[in-house]
């Protein structure tokens, strides 16, 4: 396989393979575009299985000549059948956990900031930066860190401290911007226009959202080679929800696997909404919101893939459901006491989500249905605050039974 161009996903006009994200002709977004004819099946899954413990064994999918040096190398992340999870939802499908709170900063942002980090090594960059609600900013001070580069990382003011801290540590330029997420992205979007640094989700966009399909690639690969039926993820700019679908259909397309796309089911906060929205309106474009709600993480009023995210979800049948704040702990708590998996908001919003499509009833027996975690519990933990009560006894045997009397067992 070999990497051809940069191409526009409206008009189709062609670019060289540089630091470029917008088309010329129609502003259109650009993405990575791939030869796949010299690369047979058969080959193609000797390679992989021959390949690291990480996303570099699908080196041939991504864009890339050969496999990057990587001291970070994420991937292969857990995914758990979750049996307790599918009984407590009154689900008789077989629903599994892709838990990529297991990558080396706790998020899926380790995919996307490898790959890109690796693209601004290749290019000549010696300055990364982002545009962040917090897990990509972790993993872009994370990944420079270890690459030996210089970062800025920007992300809104009032964040989470427990990602704050989780990005300052590996001694990045954190910058907080007095403003949401949307203010942050269009002040690097400016930025990427002065100065010599690889923004990943600016002008190597293109690069950074590929990352996102080695998600598809181990859930076919943790599958036993099969698709599944349902898919049930997290949407903020989309990226993540397309490029799902754009690895599916690439091993489909290669004869890897056999089938067709699953079902996509997308989900967001009710507080920042936009694609939730234009999908129950009918409408083909998402209105920009205002954020306002717990799932920072997801708090993109804006999103650059929501089109192509509602689409999506059209296309297969699915739906994309939104979510409120309360739900959304309910959601953490409900993944946390079936599965032992913490998960921060984005997880409760797609737990969430999906108790909404086991309410009506939409996810039948026979299915079998993977839920994205995208992120770390201990990254939001004030979302728990509240939710449960310590029992406070003195240290002896009888402060103990005076106040579990009724539960322990004579």
């Amino acid at each position: 396989m070999s990497i051809e161009s940069l191409k526009c996903k409206e008009c189709g006009a062609t670019y060289g393979l540089d630091a470029h994200y917008a088309c010329e002709n129609c502003f259109g977004p650009l993405e990575v575009a791939y030869d796949h004819s010299s690369l047979k099946a058969d080959e193609a899954k000797r390679r992989i299985q021959a390949g690291s413990q990480g996303i570099w064994r699908y080196a041939d999918f991504l864009p890339f000549v050969g496999r990057p040096g990587d001291p970070l190398e994420p991937g292969l992340t857990p995914l758990l059948r979750a049996d307790r999870l599918a009984e407590r939802l009154g689900l008789g499908a077989e629903i599994w956990i892709k838990n990529d709170a297991a990558n080396p900063t706790h998020s899926f942002k380790d995919r996307v900031v490898a790959v890109a980090v690796a693209k601004a090594q290749e290019l000549g960059f010696k300055t990364v930066a982002c545009a962040s609600t917090g897990n990509l900013a972790n993993a872009v001070a994370a990944h420079a860190a270890a690459a030996g580069l210089e970062s800025y990382v920007f992300v809104p003011a009032n964040l989470e401290e427990q990602k704050l801290l989780a990005t300052g540590v590996y001694g990045t330029n954190l910058v907080g911007v007095h403003g949401s997420y949307d203010d942050v992205n269009r002040l690097c979007t400016q930025l990427a226009e002065t100065r010599p640094w690889a923004f990943v989700n600016v002008n190597l966009r293109p690069y950074y959202a590929e990352g996102s399909k080695t998600l598809a690639f181990e859930t076919v690969e943790q599958l036993g080679w099969e698709l599944p039926d349902r898919v049930v993820c997290p949407i903020a700019s989309g990226s993540l929800f397309t490029k799902l679908g754009r690895g599916f259909q690439e091993w489909l397309d290669l004869g890897l696997v056999e089938g067709e796309q699953p079902v996509f089911n997308g989900a967001q906060a009710q507080g920042c909404s936009p694609v939730a929205t234009a999908f129950a309106e009918g409408w083909e474009v998402c209105k920009p919101q205002k954020p306002e709600t717990i799932a920072k993480s997801l708090a993109i009023g804006d999103p650059a893939d929501g089109p192509y995210a509602l689409e999506q979800a059209r296309r297969t049948g699915g739906t994309v459901d939104a979510v409120n704040d309360r739900e959304i702990r309910d959601g953490i708590r409900l993944l946390a006491e079936t599965t032992g998996i913490f998960t921060e908001t984005a997880g409760g919003v797609t737990v969430a989500a999906l108790s909404k499509l086991a309410e009506r009833g939409e996810i039948e027996s026979k299915e079998r249905v993977v839920v994205y975690i995208t992120g770390e519990g201990l990254k939001t933990l004030d979302a728990t605050r509240d939710s449960f009560q310590m029992h406070e006894i003195d240290p002896d045997l009888e402060s103990f039974e005076a106040k579990f009397r009724q539960e322990v067992a004579v």
